[in-house]
């Protein structure tokens, strides 16, 4: 009878061990779907923005301040040139790309052949300043003469009323927006048949730092940058659509009313119509304080155009 007992005891006590185990497993499964519906949640509150270098510092502001607005929204913005923020776009890395230039056709195809319909925001507007040496005498130049100069059919600054001094070219890598829009409506003057390129001895930054370096050392180069990284260490040169047209020098003023001619729209893509965090944050990108920013920054706010 006691032996009986003692089996029963041990048989209760085993249960009651095998009981304890299981509730404590189900707590830590309960625990890891929770743990795992945070991350996802966190996840889906992130937004990934890439691209275009030109814009990089007005969108590293941007989600600076957003971040006091939706303080859950984390963004991520990163550099690279237009064209690897909108194949980050094509390849579902990101969701936003930022470009200084147009989505070109061939994007808007292999975008479509991965099911993803590109959407166009025009966030800011540029004034492409063509920047020079401050020990440089020349101040103006019209279209057609920076198309002969970026070519190579011009070589020589007294072609162009400077010194007798070989000209030195100073461009972005193709990559980058800013390098396409200049290849188009500079060197090509905006002809689609046109097939001309960069001279072969042009030097390729590949950002605007290297731009503004160079050409902030050597007296003998040119070079091209976006409004709001001009510094004071280069001179910028006022530019006419001809040489019967008025040289007009970049400025916000001057870019919002289309009197400068090298004045672009810069872009945000999203891969179709956005929503929830992201749409909100375009919106408020596009809003007063966004716009704001954009000023603040040396770019042309698109209210203003």
């Amino acid at each position: 009878m006691i032996e009986t007992d003692d089996k029963a005891r041990r048989g209760t006590a085993w249960i009651a061990a095998l009981l304890a185990a299981l509730l404590a497993l189900a707590a830590l499964t309960g625990c890891a779907s929770r743990a795992a519906g945070d991350t996802a949640r966190g996840a889906a509150r992130a937004i990934q923005n890439k691209g275009s270098d030109t814009l990089v510092n007005v969108a590293l502001a941007w989600a600076e301040a957003y971040q006091k607005v939706a303080p859950d929204v984390a963004i991520a913005v990163t550099g690279g040139g237009s064209g690897t923020g909108i194949a980050a776009l094509i390849n579902g890395t990101v969701d936003i790309a930022n470009a200084s230039r147009e989505i070109k056709s061939d994007e808007i195809a292999a975008a479509r052949a991965q099911g993803i319909e590109p959407v166009e925001f025009v966030v800011a507007i540029d004034a492409l300043a063509i920047i020079v040496n401050h020990h440089n005498p020349v101040d103006r130049l019209t279209l057609p003469q920076l198309a002969d100069i970026f070519t190579g059919r011009i070589t020589n600054w007294k072609e162009v009323g400077g010194r007798d001094a070989p000209i030195v070219l100073v461009s972005r890598e193709s990559n980058s927006g800013t390098h396409v829009y200049f290849l188009e409506e500079v060197v090509r003057l905006g002809d689609p048949n046109n097939r001309d390129i960069f001279a072969a001895h042009t030097l390729m930054m590949p950002s605007s730092v290297g731009i503004t370096s160079e050409v902030s050392r050597n007296p003998n180069a040119i070079g091209y940058d976006g409004l709001g990284y001009v510094t004071a260490e280069e001179k910028v040169i006022a530019v006419a659509r001809d040489a019967s047209s008025p040289y007009v020098l970049p400025a916000v003023e001057t870019a919002a009313d289309g009197s400068y001619p090298l004045a672009r729209n810069l872009f945000m893509y999203t891969a179709g119509q956005p929503s929830d965090e992201i749409a909100a944050y375009l919106d408020w990108i596009r809003g007063p304080e966004g716009q704001a920013i954009v000023k603040a920054l040396g770019f042309v706010p698109v209210t203003e155009n």
